[in-house]
């Protein structure tokens, strides 16, 4: 089974999981089955036409999905997905 990996900031709409395990063929596919088990994270990585919000970036590995030109990676048993989501913040000094 792949594993996706949940960042922190993403951890409170998974029960304090950082792990979750998809056995889904391609990436789209895990990501969508982690907001299903989770639906709490669904508004977090998906916009309103369910497509990945923009500042959510993914890595299957060490590519990044989001750049690729071919969105329709294959999972294998030992895939590792990273969601990043993009932190914004500071003092504006």
């Amino acid at each position: 089974m792949a594993r996706i990996i949940i960042p922190t900031p993403l951890r409170k709409f998974t029960k304090d999981e950082s792990t979750f395990f998809s056995s889904k063929k391609n990436v789209l596919e895990a990501i969508e089955e982690l907001s299903s088990f989770y639906p709490e994270i669904k508004n977090n990585l998906f916009d309103e036409d369910n497509k990945l919000r923009s500042f959510v970036k993914v890595f299957v590995g060490d590519k990044d999905y989001n750049s690729l030109q071919e969105k329709d990676i294959e999972l294998q048993d030992d895939t590792v997905v990273s969601i990043i989501p993009a932190i914004a913040g500071g003092t504006g000094k």
